[in-house]
């Protein structure tokens, strides 16, 4: 049984991310049936809107295409947080693409967290062996996806091993620090 949904002051948006297999995708649907009003945006649907000419985001030549669909998705997240909602946006951002969050979040004065669900590679690694459809399920890009978010500088205090917890245990956890404001980069300006 989910806990009742927690009515936040103003939007936000909440970036949650990590390497393929971590449970973004799970975590974040707990954490959108949680906040209300919430919206759940899953980058991958943003790459797959993409029907001719796609290329594997995680290959080296994708950097130009990656930057497009992360654009899209920093407008339609902050859209919906600029109309009051709690936007949790799960998929694989990294420091390297953090910036785009940030200068939006500065922009419009909404509050920007990052959280980086960061199993170990061996957990990681089985939870995207057990995934389905279309979902990246191949060892070689997840271990290197993996090792991208192996040490992050800065943004090593936004991380959340979840090795050994639960996608519900997970989110509660989040749920609490995003109230403590552990994982906030940007702050509301009010």
């Amino acid at each position: 049984m989910n806990p009742p949904a927690v009515q936040p002051l103003g939007g936000q948006v909440t970036v949650l991310t990590g390497p393929p297999g971590a449970g973004k995708s799970t975590v974040a649907a707990l954490l959108a049936d949680r906040l209300t009003p919430s919206v759940h945006l899953h980058s991958d649907d943003f790459w797959h809107c993409i029907k001719q000419g796609s290329i594997p985001p995680y290959l080296p030549e994708a950097h130009q295409q990656n930057q497009v669909v992360l654009r899209v998705l920093v407008a339609a997240a902050f859209g919906y947080a600029a109309g009051g909602y709690q936007v949790i946006c799960d998929g694989v951002v990294g420091p390297w693409f953090v910036d785009l969050f940030r200068a939006a979040a500065e922009e419009r004065a909404l509050p920007l967290n990052y959280v980086v669900l960061r199993p170990d590679r061996h957990t990681t690694l089985e939870r995207a062996a057990g995934r389905t459809g279309d979902a990246l399920t191949d060892p070689g890009p997840i271990r290197s996806m993996h090792d991208q978010f192996r040490d992050l500088g800065d943004y090593e205090r936004n991380v959340l091993d979840s090795s050994a917890m639960t996608a519900e245990a997970t989110a509660d956890s989040i749920l609490e620090d995003l109230r403590g404001g552990a994982y906030l980069l940007v702050a509301p300006s009010r």
